[in-house]
Protein backbone atom coordinates (compact mmCIF):
# COMPACT_ATOMS: atom_id res chain seq x y z
CA UNK A 1 0.00 0.00 0.00
CA UNK A 2 1.65 3.27 -1.07
CA UNK A 3 1.97 6.09 1.42
CA UNK A 4 -0.37 9.01 0.86
CA UNK A 5 1.39 11.90 -0.88
CA UNK A 6 1.84 14.97 1.28
CA UNK A 7 -0.11 17.00 -1.28
CA UNK A 8 -3.11 14.67 -1.63
CA UNK A 9 -6.23 16.82 -1.86
CA UNK A 10 -8.97 16.80 0.75
CA UNK A 11 -12.46 15.49 0.10
CA UNK A 12 -13.76 19.07 0.16
CA UNK A 13 -11.29 20.05 -2.56
CA UNK A 14 -12.33 17.12 -4.73
CA UNK A 15 -16.00 18.06 -4.39
CA UNK A 16 -15.25 21.63 -5.37
CA UNK A 17 -12.69 21.19 -8.16
CA UNK A 18 -13.18 17.74 -9.69
CA UNK A 19 -15.46 17.96 -12.73
CA UNK A 20 -17.08 15.61 -15.20
CA UNK A 21 -14.54 16.52 -17.88
CA UNK A 22 -11.81 15.20 -15.58
CA UNK A 23 -13.59 11.86 -15.22
CA UNK A 24 -14.11 11.57 -18.98
CA UNK A 25 -10.42 12.34 -19.50
CA UNK A 26 -9.38 9.64 -17.01
CA UNK A 27 -11.53 7.06 -18.79
CA UNK A 28 -10.21 8.02 -22.23
CA UNK A 29 -6.62 7.72 -21.01
CA UNK A 30 -7.40 4.39 -19.33
CA UNK A 31 -8.94 3.03 -22.53
CA UNK A 32 -6.24 4.15 -24.96
CA UNK A 33 -3.10 4.29 -22.77
CA UNK A 34 -1.99 7.10 -25.09
CA UNK A 35 -2.26 10.88 -24.93
CA UNK A 36 -2.52 11.07 -28.71
CA UNK A 37 -5.31 8.50 -29.04
CA UNK A 38 -7.19 9.93 -26.06
CA UNK A 39 -6.97 13.37 -27.67
CA UNK A 40 -8.40 11.98 -30.91
CA UNK A 41 -11.33 10.39 -29.06
CA UNK A 42 -12.09 13.61 -27.20
CA UNK A 43 -11.63 15.79 -30.32
CA UNK A 44 -8.87 17.77 -28.62
CA UNK A 45 -5.27 18.48 -29.47
CA UNK A 46 -2.59 16.44 -27.71
CA UNK A 47 -1.21 19.55 -25.94
CA UNK A 48 -4.73 20.27 -24.66
CA UNK A 49 -5.03 16.74 -23.25
CA UNK A 50 -1.57 17.00 -21.68
CA UNK A 51 -2.58 20.29 -20.05
CA UNK A 52 -5.88 18.79 -18.86
CA UNK A 53 -4.07 15.82 -17.31
CA UNK A 54 -1.69 18.15 -15.44
CA UNK A 55 -4.74 20.06 -14.18
CA UNK A 56 -6.42 16.82 -13.05
CA UNK A 57 -3.31 15.68 -11.20
CA UNK A 58 -3.11 19.11 -9.57
CA UNK A 59 -6.74 18.81 -8.44
CA UNK A 60 -6.17 15.34 -6.98
CA UNK A 61 -2.76 16.17 -5.58
CA UNK A 62 -0.83 13.17 -6.88
CA UNK A 63 0.51 11.50 -10.01
CA UNK A 64 -2.23 9.56 -11.79
CA UNK A 65 -0.42 8.29 -14.90
CA UNK A 66 3.21 7.48 -15.55
CA UNK A 67 4.63 8.39 -18.94
CA UNK A 68 6.96 6.12 -20.91
CA UNK A 69 8.04 5.55 -24.50
CA UNK A 70 5.09 3.27 -25.31
CA UNK A 71 2.45 5.56 -23.85
CA UNK A 72 1.04 5.97 -20.35
CA UNK A 73 0.02 3.67 -17.49
CA UNK A 74 -2.20 4.50 -14.50
CA UNK A 75 -0.63 4.58 -11.05
CA UNK A 76 -2.42 2.96 -8.12
CA UNK A 77 -4.13 6.33 -7.56
CA UNK A 78 -5.03 6.51 -11.22
CA UNK A 79 -6.61 3.05 -11.06
CA UNK A 80 -8.74 4.19 -8.12
CA UNK A 81 -9.87 7.30 -10.00
CA UNK A 82 -10.70 5.25 -13.10
CA UNK A 83 -12.79 2.82 -11.04
CA UNK A 84 -14.83 5.59 -9.45
CA UNK A 85 -15.14 7.49 -12.73
CA UNK A 86 -16.81 4.45 -14.28
CA UNK A 87 -19.24 4.25 -11.38
CA UNK A 88 -20.13 7.96 -11.55
CA UNK A 89 -20.78 7.90 -15.30
CA UNK A 90 -22.75 4.66 -15.01
CA UNK A 91 -24.87 6.27 -12.28
CA UNK A 92 -25.60 9.18 -14.62
CA UNK A 93 -26.72 6.70 -17.28
CA UNK A 94 -28.97 5.07 -14.69
CA UNK A 95 -30.36 8.48 -13.72
CA UNK A 96 -31.21 9.17 -17.36
CA UNK A 97 -32.91 5.77 -17.64
CA UNK A 98 -34.94 6.44 -14.50
CA UNK A 99 -36.00 9.87 -15.76
CA UNK A 100 -37.11 8.26 -19.03
CA UNK A 101 -38.99 5.53 -17.19
CA UNK A 102 -40.80 8.03 -14.97
CA UNK A 103 -41.71 10.13 -18.01
CA UNK A 104 -43.10 7.02 -19.72
CA UNK A 105 -45.16 6.08 -16.68
CA UNK A 106 -42.95 3.12 -15.77
CA UNK A 107 -42.02 2.06 -12.24
CA UNK A 108 -38.32 2.07 -13.11
CA UNK A 109 -35.53 -0.30 -14.05
CA UNK A 110 -33.50 -2.71 -11.93
CA UNK A 111 -30.50 -4.72 -13.11
CA UNK A 112 -30.41 -8.02 -11.25
CA UNK A 113 -27.53 -10.47 -11.14
CA UNK A 114 -28.06 -13.93 -9.69
CA UNK A 115 -26.28 -17.21 -9.24
CA UNK A 116 -28.12 -20.15 -10.78
CA UNK A 117 -29.62 -21.85 -7.71
CA UNK A 118 -32.35 -19.31 -6.83
CA UNK A 119 -33.58 -18.81 -10.40
CA UNK A 120 -36.10 -21.71 -10.44
CA UNK A 121 -36.66 -21.91 -6.69
CA UNK A 122 -37.03 -18.23 -5.74
CA UNK A 123 -36.57 -15.69 -8.51
CA UNK A 124 -38.98 -17.09 -11.07
CA UNK A 125 -41.84 -16.68 -8.59
CA UNK A 126 -40.59 -13.32 -7.31
CA UNK A 127 -40.18 -11.82 -10.78
CA UNK A 128 -43.49 -13.15 -12.11
CA UNK A 129 -45.31 -11.76 -9.06
CA UNK A 130 -43.63 -8.37 -9.40
CA UNK A 131 -44.42 -8.17 -13.11
CA UNK A 132 -48.04 -9.13 -12.47
CA UNK A 133 -48.38 -6.25 -10.03
CA UNK A 134 -46.08 -3.78 -11.82
CA UNK A 135 -46.18 -4.60 -15.55
CA UNK A 136 -44.03 -1.56 -16.38
CA UNK A 137 -41.26 -2.50 -13.98
CA UNK A 138 -38.23 -3.11 -16.22
CA UNK A 139 -36.11 -6.02 -14.94
CA UNK A 140 -32.82 -6.98 -16.59
CA UNK A 141 -31.40 -10.26 -15.26
CA UNK A 142 -27.91 -11.74 -15.62
CA UNK A 143 -27.16 -15.27 -14.37
CA UNK A 144 -23.53 -16.02 -13.61
CA UNK A 145 -21.10 -17.00 -10.87
CA UNK A 146 -20.73 -14.81 -7.79
CA UNK A 147 -17.26 -13.55 -8.70
CA UNK A 148 -18.48 -12.23 -12.07
CA UNK A 149 -21.63 -10.72 -10.55
CA UNK A 150 -19.88 -8.96 -7.66
CA UNK A 151 -17.37 -7.43 -10.05
CA UNK A 152 -20.24 -6.16 -12.21
CA UNK A 153 -21.96 -4.77 -9.11
CA UNK A 154 -18.82 -2.86 -8.13
CA UNK A 155 -18.57 -1.44 -11.66
CA UNK A 156 -22.22 -0.36 -11.45
CA UNK A 157 -23.23 -2.72 -14.25
CA UNK A 158 -25.70 -4.33 -11.79
CA UNK A 159 -27.93 -2.90 -9.04
CA UNK A 160 -28.64 -6.01 -6.96
CA UNK A 161 -26.87 -9.37 -6.74
CA UNK A 162 -28.32 -12.58 -5.35
CA UNK A 163 -25.22 -14.58 -4.55
CA UNK A 164 -22.21 -14.78 -2.25
CA UNK A 165 -19.12 -12.71 -1.56
CA UNK A 166 -16.27 -14.60 -3.28
CA UNK A 167 -13.69 -16.20 -1.02
CA UNK A 168 -10.94 -13.82 0.08
CA UNK A 169 -12.73 -10.72 -1.19
CA UNK A 170 -12.15 -7.50 0.75
CA UNK A 171 -15.75 -6.40 0.93
CA UNK A 172 -15.67 -3.09 2.79
CA UNK A 173 -17.62 -1.49 -0.06
CA UNK A 174 -20.42 -4.08 0.01
CA UNK A 175 -23.37 -5.04 2.21
CA UNK A 176 -24.52 -8.64 2.43
CA UNK A 177 -27.78 -10.07 3.77
CA UNK A 178 -27.68 -13.89 4.02
CA UNK A 179 -31.06 -15.42 3.22
CA UNK A 180 -30.91 -18.87 1.66
CA UNK A 181 -29.18 -22.19 2.31
CA UNK A 182 -28.06 -24.25 -0.67
CA UNK A 183 -27.69 -28.03 -0.83
CA UNK A 184 -26.05 -30.05 -3.60
CA UNK A 185 -27.29 -33.14 -5.43
CA UNK A 186 -25.63 -35.80 -7.58
CA UNK A 187 -27.67 -36.21 -10.76
CA UNK A 188 -27.77 -38.08 -14.05
CA UNK A 189 -30.23 -38.43 -16.92
CA UNK A 190 -33.55 -40.01 -15.98
CA UNK A 191 -32.68 -43.27 -17.78
CA UNK A 192 -29.20 -43.64 -16.30
CA UNK A 193 -28.23 -47.21 -15.23
CA UNK A 194 -27.89 -46.05 -11.60
CA UNK A 195 -31.17 -44.09 -11.55
CA UNK A 196 -33.80 -45.55 -9.22
CA UNK A 197 -31.40 -47.91 -7.46
CA UNK A 198 -31.27 -48.08 -3.68
CA UNK A 199 -28.08 -48.12 -1.68
CA UNK A 200 -26.03 -46.46 -4.38
CA UNK A 201 -22.43 -45.92 -3.25
CA UNK A 202 -20.06 -43.23 -4.44
CA UNK A 203 -17.54 -45.90 -5.39
CA UNK A 204 -20.03 -47.38 -7.86
CA UNK A 205 -20.49 -43.97 -9.47
CA UNK A 206 -16.80 -43.10 -9.72
CA UNK A 207 -16.32 -45.36 -12.73
CA UNK A 208 -18.70 -43.26 -14.80
CA UNK A 209 -17.61 -40.07 -16.58
CA UNK A 210 -18.43 -36.94 -14.56
CA UNK A 211 -19.14 -33.26 -15.07
CA UNK A 212 -17.82 -31.08 -12.25
CA UNK A 213 -17.35 -27.32 -11.78
CA UNK A 214 -13.90 -25.72 -12.00
CA UNK A 215 -11.84 -25.63 -8.81
CA UNK A 216 -12.53 -21.88 -8.41
CA UNK A 217 -16.26 -22.56 -7.91
CA UNK A 218 -17.22 -23.10 -4.21
CA UNK A 219 -19.06 -26.39 -4.78
CA UNK A 220 -15.87 -28.02 -6.11
CA UNK A 221 -14.43 -28.12 -2.59
CA UNK A 222 -17.49 -30.02 -1.33
CA UNK A 223 -17.23 -32.50 -4.20
CA UNK A 224 -13.54 -33.02 -3.50
CA UNK A 225 -14.18 -33.48 0.24
CA UNK A 226 -16.99 -35.97 -0.44
CA UNK A 227 -14.66 -38.17 -2.49
CA UNK A 228 -11.90 -37.86 0.13
CA UNK A 229 -14.22 -38.77 3.01
CA UNK A 230 -15.41 -41.84 1.11
CA UNK A 231 -11.82 -42.79 0.21
CA UNK A 232 -12.77 -42.76 -3.45
CA UNK A 233 -10.46 -41.11 -5.99
CA UNK A 234 -11.89 -38.40 -8.20
CA UNK A 235 -13.04 -39.76 -11.57
CA UNK A 236 -10.45 -39.71 -14.33
CA UNK A 237 -12.94 -38.90 -17.10
CA UNK A 238 -14.26 -35.43 -16.27
CA UNK A 239 -15.54 -32.35 -18.03
CA UNK A 240 -15.27 -29.06 -16.14
CA UNK A 241 -18.06 -26.52 -16.49
CA UNK A 242 -20.22 -24.39 -14.20
CA UNK A 243 -22.86 -23.91 -16.93
CA UNK A 244 -26.13 -25.76 -16.42
CA UNK A 245 -26.96 -25.21 -20.09
CA UNK A 246 -23.70 -26.93 -20.94
CA UNK A 247 -24.29 -29.71 -18.41
CA UNK A 248 -27.83 -30.75 -19.35
CA UNK A 249 -27.18 -31.76 -22.98
CA UNK A 250 -24.04 -33.64 -21.92
CA UNK A 251 -26.07 -35.59 -19.36
CA UNK A 252 -28.93 -36.25 -21.76
CA UNK A 253 -26.68 -37.83 -24.38
CA UNK A 254 -24.49 -39.97 -22.12
CA UNK A 255 -24.15 -41.80 -18.81
CA UNK A 256 -22.25 -38.89 -17.30
CA UNK A 257 -22.92 -37.83 -13.73
CA UNK A 258 -22.93 -34.26 -12.42
CA UNK A 259 -23.30 -32.26 -9.22
CA UNK A 260 -25.77 -29.37 -9.29
CA UNK A 261 -27.52 -27.18 -6.69
CA UNK A 262 -30.39 -29.01 -5.04
CA UNK A 263 -32.98 -26.50 -6.28
CA UNK A 264 -31.81 -27.03 -9.86
CA UNK A 265 -32.00 -30.80 -9.41
CA UNK A 266 -35.57 -30.58 -8.08
CA UNK A 267 -36.64 -28.42 -11.02
CA UNK A 268 -35.30 -30.74 -13.71
CA UNK A 269 -36.39 -33.90 -11.89
CA UNK A 270 -39.94 -32.50 -11.96
CA UNK A 271 -39.58 -31.99 -15.71
CA UNK A 272 -38.47 -35.61 -16.13
CA UNK A 273 -35.04 -34.62 -17.40
CA UNK A 274 -32.88 -35.70 -14.46
CA UNK A 275 -32.73 -38.26 -11.67
CA UNK A 276 -31.10 -37.69 -8.29
CA UNK A 277 -28.62 -40.42 -7.33
CA UNK A 278 -28.99 -40.88 -3.54
CA UNK A 279 -25.43 -40.30 -2.40
CA UNK A 280 -25.08 -37.63 0.29
CA UNK A 281 -22.66 -34.76 -0.23
CA UNK A 282 -20.35 -33.91 2.68
CA UNK A 283 -21.17 -30.36 3.66
CA UNK A 284 -23.22 -27.47 2.39
CA UNK A 285 -22.34 -24.27 0.66
CA UNK A 286 -22.35 -21.10 2.75
CA UNK A 287 -25.66 -19.22 2.55
CA UNK A 288 -26.28 -16.87 -0.33
CA UNK A 289 -28.34 -13.72 -0.21
CA UNK A 290 -28.60 -10.09 -1.26
CA UNK A 291 -25.41 -8.19 -2.10
CA UNK A 292 -25.52 -4.41 -2.54
CA UNK A 293 -23.02 -1.61 -2.93
CA UNK A 294 -22.64 0.16 0.40
CA UNK A 295 -23.83 3.75 0.63
CA UNK A 296 -25.69 3.55 -2.67
CA UNK A 297 -29.26 4.78 -2.29
CA UNK A 298 -31.75 2.19 -3.52
CA UNK A 299 -34.11 3.28 -6.29
CA UNK A 300 -37.84 2.51 -5.99
CA UNK A 301 -37.39 -0.36 -8.47
CA UNK A 302 -34.51 -1.79 -6.42
CA UNK A 303 -36.58 -1.58 -3.22
CA UNK A 304 -39.47 -3.47 -4.85
CA UNK A 305 -37.16 -6.29 -5.88
CA UNK A 306 -35.22 -6.44 -2.60
CA UNK A 307 -38.40 -6.52 -0.50
CA UNK A 308 -39.86 -9.28 -2.68
CA UNK A 309 -36.71 -11.41 -2.38
CA UNK A 310 -36.69 -10.92 1.40
CA UNK A 311 -40.34 -11.95 1.59
CA UNK A 312 -39.48 -15.16 -0.26
CA UNK A 313 -36.72 -16.05 2.19
CA UNK A 314 -37.12 -18.23 5.28
CA UNK A 315 -37.96 -16.55 8.57
CA UNK A 316 -37.96 -12.86 9.37
CA UNK A 317 -35.89 -10.48 7.23
CA UNK A 318 -32.40 -9.88 8.55
CA UNK A 319 -30.59 -6.58 8.75
CA UNK A 320 -27.92 -5.91 6.16
CA UNK A 321 -24.55 -6.86 7.61
CA UNK A 322 -21.25 -5.11 7.07
CA UNK A 323 -18.71 -7.56 5.76
CA UNK A 324 -15.31 -8.64 6.92
CA UNK A 325 -13.15 -10.83 4.64
CA UNK A 326 -14.86 -14.22 4.70
CA UNK A 327 -13.24 -17.46 5.90
CA UNK A 328 -12.43 -20.13 3.35
CA UNK A 329 -15.43 -22.09 2.11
Amino acid sequence: MPDLPATLSSAATLRKRLHMRHLRLALALAEHRSLRRAAAQMALSQPAVTKALHELESVVGTLLFTRHARGIEPTVFGEALIRYARVVLADLDALHDEFAAIAAGEVGKVRLGSILAPVPSVLSGVINALKARYPRLHIVMQVDTSDVLVQALRQDALDVVIGRIPEGTVADDLDFEPLFEESLAIVARAGHPQAGKRGVKLASLAGYPWIIPPAAVPMWQIIDQTFRDNRVPLPEDIIETSSIMGTLPLLADSDRIAVVPGAIAEYFVALGALAVLPVAMRGRLVPYGIVLRRRRAATPAMRLLIDAVRAAGPGAPQAMTELEPLPAR
